[in-house]
């Protein structure tokens, strides 16, 4: 697997427990929290996007 670069959620704080998020070059997303970096979620951006508007529903 190619070195993926990671970014920080621009919904993260600056405090611990970010979102950190990766794309590789298949398209494949890659999520993953500060405080467990070595447990990684993986999804399809259209997964994602269901996901964040799910979540954002539940307001």
């Amino acid at each position: 697997m190619p070195e993926l670069t990671w970014q920080k959620s621009t919904y993260s704080a600056e405090a611990a427990n970010c979102l950190h998020v990766a794309t590789s070059p298949s398209g494949t997303v890659h999520l993953r929290e500060s405080d467990d970096p070595d447990t990684v979620l993986t999804t399809t951006p259209i997964g994602l996007r269901s996901l964040i508007s799910d979540l954002k529903g539940r307001k």
